[in-house]
């Protein structure tokens, strides 16, 4: 019994050091938030069903060129007359009995062009969720980038604040102490209570925020939100240098938005064609074979054929104004293309200036942060040495988390700016 202790407790020990000496999990990258952004449940995976459900519509409408067989089985019963019971009283049929067993095989031609516009807005209808489809995807990763982005800056300003509390404390700890030897006033403690209090409550606020960022991100891909994220930073490394413009004059064509107004267009062409059918003759032909008798007998088997040709005489101008409505809303779609060339285009410069400027800006906060840092240090030095006020060791600290904020800042809208332009460049 002892030995089979002993033995268990090893095992606990072995299984607590194993579990000890697992590495911990790799930091997300921004390609692993897409990722899993992408697999989970989200408006891209209804964007693609969607896109299957549409496919299914030029299955069908390829299936209306071939011929459409089937067969009939039936069974008529039709009253003898009251006066004579050997005949029947409803004269469009055939008899007191009637059997049918036919087999029957419709083709239609397609001499109007009704099937092959059908077969157009099939397709049409699938490119328009294809594209619906690529502009999701986008989306989805162009919101699980600004969340990204979003974590991490919060995370970084709770982290300066933080940094900025310590600091703050030490320095009311070192007033304390001077006042109470007789070398300071009892107003620099109060500043330097009063900046600790400050800090304490812009700590509490920057937790919640970054708390919350994290919950929006993990949001994308689970309903575990409050489990913590770890991801990789890439706020402290040294920015991409931004790109150069395209050579292209007008890169912004190439975004998906246009590819949708496309298939909008012939969409609506498709729609002019299937009205302009209605106008013209339409051919079709059956065939049947089998059993139609009064009785069941092999003998009486037949087949017949008919043929139809359908002229549209008169119907009061109701497909030539379908026609009309269908070439409307195709010219309605470019006027929306004419309008949305210029808005991209604004959007594309402002996206280009954006980008230019925050990365100039980046250097200059970063100058301002590293000067922040040195006036800190002097303040500190001018205290100590009863040549300076408490009330600028206060303002330096200050100025040095703002500083800090601002080149942290700068950096998360310098990468948010970059996605920007990839959207606005039709990447």
């Amino acid at each position: 019994m002892r030995n089979l202790l002993l033995a268990a407790a090893g095992l606990l020990v072995t299984a607590a050091e194993c579990a000890s000496a697992q590495p911990s999990p790799e930091p997300l990258t921004l390609a692993d938030c897409i990722r899993m952004a992408q697999s989970a449940p989200s408006p891209v995976s209804l964007a693609r069903q969607e896109r299957d459900i549409a496919a299914r519509e030029t299955t069908k409408a390829r299936a209306g060129f071939l011929p459409q067989s089937r067969l009939v089985n039936g069974f008529i019963y039709n009253s003898p007359l009251l006066y004579n019971r050997e005949m029947f009283s409803h004269l469009p049929l055939n008899g007191i009995r009637e059997y049918a067993f036919l087999f029957g095989v419709d083709q239609e031609f397609d001499t109007s062009g009704r099937l092959r516009a059908d077969l157009t807005r099939a397709r049409v209808a699938r490119d328009l969720a294809g594209a619906s489809l690529a502009m999701t995807e986008r989306d989805l990763k162009r919101a699980v980038t600004t969340a990204y982005y979003r974590a991490l800056l919060t995370r970084r300003i709770a982290r300066i604040v933080q940094d900025a509390l310590a600091e703050s404390q030490v320095f009311e700890k070192r007033t304390k102490l001077l006042f109470g030897g007789g070398e300071a006033a009892q107003a620099d403690v109060v500043k330097a209570s009063a900046q600790t209090a400050f800090l304490e409550q812009a700590l509490n606020a920057a937790e919640l925020e970054a708390t919350l960022a994290s919950q929006e991100l993990a949001s994308f891909w689970t309903r575990e939100v409050a489990e913590p994220l770890a991801l990789a930073e890439i706020l402290d490394g040294d920015p991409p240098a931004p790109e150069s413009p395209a050579t292209l004059p007008a890169p912004f064509l190439k975004r998906l938005e246009f590819n949708l107004l496309e298939a909008q267009r012939r969409g609506f062409q498709a729609d002019a064609r299937r009205a302009r059918a209605d106008l013209l003759p339409q051919l079709g032909a059956a065939f049947q074979y089998g059993l139609d008798s009064t009785a069941v007998r092999i003998r009486d088997r037949g087949y017949a054929a008919f043929v139809n040709l359908t002229i549209t005489i008169f119907d009061w101008n109701k497909a030539r104004a379908a026609i009309q409505q269908a070439r409307l809303k195709a010219e309605q779609v470019e006027t929306s293309r004419a309008i949305s060339e210029r808005a991209f285009s604004a959007e594309y410069q402002s996206a280009l200036a954006r980008v230019k400027r925050l990365f100039e800006q980046i250097s200059l906060t970063r100058r301002q942060a590293k000067l922040a840092e040195d006036d800190l240090r002097l303040s500190r030095i001018r205290y100590e040495g009863g040549e300076g006020l408490a009330l600028d060791v206060v303002t330096s600290q200050n100025q040095q988390a703002q500083a800090r904020t601002n080149y942290y800042t700068t950096m998360a809208n310098y990468l948010n700016a970059r996605a920007d332009l990839e959207v606005a460049s039709g990447r």
